[in-house]
């Protein structure tokens, strides 16, 4: 699946090159955002379960900014190819280099240590992590599970599901509203249209990039829960003047945004490393999917608004809906974000939320 998945997310993007409708340009990004759909809860599950306690939120950290160097490099690309004619299908096309050097990346992955123990393949899965490290790995003790879907929405588990989906959505509702319609927003906000404000665009993302760094660290100095807080009440912050203040004038305008997108990096992180952390192996990439998705709807519902919204309301009402959504973020981290820094993934695997009465998840 790692494998295929890669695949047509190559094939797809060279497809969409040759679409000649709308309908056709619809189909196309809707398949590639099922595949790529597909591959998050993979990669993010791998990486957590060959990372140890004090690697974790680094390894996760590191995979979260990737997707901010992509973002910023997708940025770039439409700069670059503003001005060319069928630009655009040269921009949706290049994905297909990415992805072929990621698929020769994947060849000869092994699969997952922690999977292989819920199964009761522990010689398996000795063999190779020897191969991997040189060593035996010690492992927590993992009881053969079966897997069930539905043990998502027991009593210990879905007040989880529900906690991750809503600060994902908090924090993706104005980050992609602002990279679908960066450069129409910079533009309204005090920068001239077209490929100037694309490149406002580009250093907003650049910008989003920048805040994971710090953030990588900062999981394992601070802790997740103050990190978390003090992410989402910057946020707010610097959305609510750029909402509250007209004429900012374009300096203003692109370091409010800067600050946004700088402190994003934290619940950027989080989003990921939470939902890895909280849920069992068994379930663990299923548990992503679920959260990803439902946070998905937020963005579809607010990327189809947001330019209904601007015509009608003012850009400057946007972003003080962007600074009450945040600030929902906000209210939500300081009454249920747990703390899971130095703990273990059985331990973090049966902890409760903030707030909620303890049950046994099995």
């Amino acid at each position: 699946m790692f494998l295929l998945d890669i695949i047509a997310i190559g094939a797809i993007s060279v497809a969409t090159m040759f679409v000649s409708t709308p309908l056709e340009l619809l189909v196309m990004r809707v398949l590639i955002g099922i595949v790529i759909g597909a591959d998050y809860p993979i990669a993010t599950s791998m990486i957590t379960e060959f990372s140890n306690t004090r690697q974790r939120a680094f390894s996760i950290g590191f995979i979260a900014a990737m997707w901010y160097v992509g973002a910023t490099c997708a940025n770039l690309v439409g700069y670059w190819l503003y001005d060319i004619e069928s630009g655009w299908r040269w921009m949706l096309g290049s994905a297909f280099i990415p992805c072929l050097i990621i698929l020769i990346g994947r060849f000869d992955l092994p699969e997952s240590p922690r999977w292989l123990l819920r199964k009761g393949r522990v010689k398996e899965c000795e063999q190779m992590m020897i191969k991997l490290f040189g060593e035996s790995v010690c492992f927590d003790d993992e009881p053969p599970q079966e897997t069930r879907f539905l043990q998502l929405f027991n009593r210990r588990h879905f007040p989880f599901v529900l906690f991750v989906a809503a600060i994902w959505t908090c924090q993706v509702i104005p980050m992609f509203a602002i990279y679908t319609f960066g450069p129409q927003i910079v533009g309204l906000l005090g920068w001239e249209q077209g490929r100037s404000a694309a490149l406002g665009n580009v250093v907003i993302s650049l910008f989003f990039m920048l805040g994971c760094i710090p953030a990588m660290f900062w999981l394992n100095s601070i802790g997740r829960r103050p990190l978390l807080i003090g992410s989402f009440a910057m946020m707010t912050i610097a959305l609510a003047l750029l909402g509250l203040v007209s004429n900012l004038g374009i300096i203003l305008v692109v370091v409010a945004f800067a600050v946004y997108a700088f402190f994003s990096g934290g619940p950027g992180i989080l989003q990921w490393l939470y939902p890895n952390e909280l849920f069992p192996t068994d379930i663990r990439a299923s548990a992503v999917g679920v959260i990803m998705s439902l946070s998905r709807i937020g963005t579809i519902v607010s990327t189809w608004v947001l330019p209904i919204f601007i015509t009608r309301y003012g850009i400057n009402n946007v972003m003080l809906i962007g600074a009450l959504i945040s600030l929902v973020g906000l209210g939500v981290s300081v009454m249920f974000a747990p703390e899971t820094r130095g703990l273990t993934l059985t331990q973090t695997g049966n902890m409760t939320l903030r707030g909620t009465p303890s049950d046994n998840p099995h």
